[in-house]
């Protein structure tokens, strides 16, 4: 990554922490949770709208680092109008990218659809700041797994 990289990327995430997007509390929503990270007290509470396949709407308040709240906001952005499969596969490939401590494999298709969110890249080789950036993309796979009754057997 040369420097200009790592600058527009830190630009980005600075301006997402100050700046945040859907930061507030949805007053019509199907499933609500609250998700902490237990090695730095960041927390999220997010709510989640489906409606016909696709997250309708989705508001999240949160504390904690630039990292969780920036990257938060950033998902907020990608998943708020998408089929549900779209936004889970996005969440899989965020998880892909922090896990790939630095050394991603991810095509340039695959880039573009993370869109902002490539910039906590470097975010990837810090194991201590990972559990940050994922923090909200975890909020949201678990609000949208409890409101379409994902996973309950039935």
């Amino acid at each position: 990554m040369t420097a200009s990289m790592e600058s527009m990327y830190q630009q980005i995430i600075l301006d997402h922490y100050k700046h945040p997007n859907h930061r507030r509390e949805l007053d019509d929503f199907d499933a609500e949770v609250h998700h902490v990270n237990p090695t730095c007290g960041d927390e999220v509470t997010l709510r989640v709208k489906v409606r016909d396949g696709e997250i309708a709407d989705l508001g999240w308040v949160g504390e904690g680092c630039s990292i969780s709240q920036a990257s938060t906001s950033v998902m907020s952005e990608l998943v708020i109008g998408q089929p549900i499969d779209d936004a889970m596969q996005l969440q899989e490939r965020f998880l892909e990218l922090m896990q790939s401590q630095g050394h991603h494999e991810l095509s340039e298709d695959q880039i573009e659809e993370l869109d902002d969110a490539i910039a906590f890249e470097g975010v990837s080789k810090y194991p201590a700041r990972v559990k940050c950036a994922l923090l909200g993309w975890m909020a949201m796979k678990s609000a949208v797994t409890q409101a379409t009754g994902a996973g309950e057997q039935r």
